[in-house]
């Protein structure tokens, strides 16, 4: 699998709470999630987001409240994957339950600036910085994981697993 689209960097210690603002969670549609995705973290976000576009963030990315809202509104805001230098456990497990493809590479998330074009290889672990012509690498996804993202994330998994005859 791979995605390609332009970086949004954001910091260290990106809590869910900046991902999807509470004052939001009376709704689990994923649209009416994605206009607000970021939001107090870049009001314009949600409207300059394109499809492919990747997040980039440093250190505990997802922090906070065990909310599944946060990957669902990144997905649907038409982000293809997340890089960082780490994740909180409950996000990254929230993530592929969700079928949001996410990297942690210290180097990429260091070495990338807001608005560089990346082309990622999800398969290999692969991060190509096409603007700098720098690449980088990170632990490549594990196939029953990939197998979730291209399913649409963990409970439609599930779903297909249980149509298919024994």
């Amino acid at each position: 699998m791979k995605a390609r689209g332009r970086v949004w960097k954001f910091g260290d210690d990106v809590d869910t709470d900046v991902i999807i603002p509470a004052r939001y969670l009376n709704t689990s549609d994923p649209q009416e999630l994605a206009q607000h995705c970021m939001e107090d973290a870049d009001p314009t976000f949600a409207q300059r987001v394109q499809p492919g576009d990747i997040i980039l963030a440093g250190k505990n990315f997802g922090c906070g409240s065990s909310r599944e809202h946060a990957p669902i509104a990144i997905k649907a805001a038409g982000i293809s994957s997340v890089i960082a230098t780490g994740f909180a456990r409950i996000f990254y497990r929230n993530a592929f339950n969700m079928g949001l493809p996410i990297l942690e590479s210290p180097e990429a998330a260091e070495g990338c600036q807001q608005g560089d074009d990346l082309e990622v290889d999800l398969d290999k672990g692969e991060i190509r910085n096409l603007t700098q012509g720098k690449t980088f690498m990170s632990h490549p996804i594990p196939p029953f994981m990939q197998e979730l993202i291209k399913d649409g994330g963990l409970m439609k998994h599930i779903a297909k697993r249980l149509k298919k005859p024994a």
